[in-house]
């Protein structure tokens, strides 16, 4: 009689065991939640930009319209709407701080036993959203992050999963509502695994694939099924390759820089009374600079957007290197809460479009917006400790980067071998509580995946 083969990749007990009809089901329900709470939020996010940036009615929501709405503003109007913004954030975090407690995804999976109290995050996901689009330098991915983790915690309670389970399901929410907002199912799915659980294995893959698809498809009926960010076709050429390997190690030191940087900012959140002033004076300083650099407001879209297709001059991308990541860093310590997703990959794109522009003038040819993709990803890769994810989000972001996969992956890989070797985090895990350690899965260690699974 033969016995049941160990290799992972065979169908046998070992994939499908641990999961039943329950949970496949409730998967589903993750998925439908998810994609509904991202196309509200966003049409949210819309709302409130439309109503403080006077849009022109009929503009679309789009990356340069934003930036071009926020540029038809007075100076005035610039800082009073990011002093009205810091009040909100400032306001809002101490109505929330009598409520239950609330907390960042990875600090919810890691430490909170894979919990999030669903009201409570509800509230803080609008609080982020409204901040956001009046103007904080934070990313919109962690409200519908925050509302599929939410929703997998209150499923997984009322069904009483095990809390490996529950896990599973909670990064699976948290990944299906960023490729909700963003139209990437597969990267949403890597985000998943890879970058909040710090694994890939194929039982894990299918729960995060089917939560990340439904989700996306559900978000169609609001959001827009095109890439996020429009670019041409840019071809491959040796000058590329040969800049990813020199640039690769910048960006991975450049990674470690941000990272330090969004740990010290996270350290230093207000508490007491100011909470409410941090914000308002770090927004109405933030609109301040935004009367020069209006390329500060909002997440950092507008940015890369321009970025990507090299309608950045040399001295603007410097000022934006330098100003982006400490606005960011600022709102962060302000207490004020939000996604980095977008700001990272800000800041790398200006990284990468900076120093292409040094390189086109020693080895000309090749298109300046693809040093600017080259750049983003492996910033982004070893930011997040996740160069899988970050390759195949940059992919479905664009649609149009398949012709770079070559130094794409070579600048990833360099840049996150370094960042590991320098002992850095992910920005998603420096943030965790320092004060505890990581709680154990159901008796298990974190990094044995059968024990998760209870597979031999």
């Amino acid at each position: 009689m033969r016995s049941a083969s160990t290799q992972p990749n065979v169908p046998g007990r070992g994939i499908v065991a641990s999961y039943g009809v329950r949970f496949w089901s409730l998967v589903v329900l993750v998925g439908v939640a998810a994609g509904l709470a991202g196309a509200a939020l966003m049409e949210l996010l819309k709302a409130v930009q439309y109503l403080a940036w006077s849009y022109p009615a009929g503009d679309a929501l789009e990356a340069e319209t934003f930036l071009s709405t926020v540029a038809r503003t007075s100076s005035a109007h610039r800082v009073l709407v990011l002093a009205i913004g810091g009040v909100v954030a400032g306001g809002g975090a101490i109505l929330l701080a009598r409520r239950a407690a609330t907390h960042d995804v990875s600090e919810a999976i890691w430490l909170r036993a894979a919990r999030l109290p669903f009201t409570a995050t509800l509230m803080r996901a609008v609080h982020t959203i409204v901040i956001v689009g009046l103007g904080a330098s934070l990313g919109r991915e962690a409200a519908p992050q925050q509302m599929g983790a939410a929703a997998a915690s209150a499923l997984g309670d009322w069904a009483r999963l095990p809390e490996w389970q529950r896990r599973l399901l909670m990064a699976c929410g948290a990944g299906a509502g960023m490729a909700a907002v963003y139209n990437v199912p597969l990267g949403g799915a890597l985000f998943a695994l890879e970058v909040l659980l710090g694994t890939l294995t194929l039982p894990l893959v299918l729960p995060a694939l089917a939560t990340s698809l439904i989700a996306t498809a559900v978000a169609w009926i609001a959001l827009p099924n095109h890439p996020t960010y429009e670019i041409p076709s840019y071809p491959l050429s040796a000058s590329q390759i040969a800049w990813a390997i020199l640039v690769g190690p910048i960006a991975g030191l450049a990674a470690v820089a941000w990272i330090r940087l969004v740990t010290a900012a996270h350290a230093l959140r207000p508490a007491g009374w100011r909470r409410f002033a941090a914000p308002v004076l770090v927004f109405s300083a933030l609109g301040a600079l935004a009367i020069a650099y209006p390329q500060l407001l909002g997440n950092g879209r507008n940015v890369v957007q321009l970025a990507l297709v090299a309608r950045l001059g040399v001295v603007l991308l410097a000022v934006l290197l330098v100003l982006k990541p400490l606005a960011t860093a600022a709102c962060l310590g302000s207490g004020a809460p939000g996604g980095l997703f977008t700001p990272t990959l800000a800041y790398g794109v200006l990284l990468g479009g900076l120093l292409g522009r040094g390189w086109a003038e020693i080895w000309p040819g090749a298109p300046l917006g693809s040093y600017a993709i080259i750049g983003g990803a492996a910033v982004l890769g070893a930011s997040m400790q996740g160069p899988l994810a970050a390759v195949v989000l940059l992919l479905e972001l664009t649609q149009h980067a398949d012709a770079l996969m070559v130094p794409i992956l070579l600048a990833v890989v360099e840049a996150t071998v370094l960042a590991r070797l320098l002992r850095a985090p992910s920005i998603y895990s420096a943030r965790l509580s320092r004060h505890q350690p990581p709680a154990e899965p159901d008796g298990y260690s974190t990094g044995d995946v059968q024990g998760w699974l209870g597979t031999s």
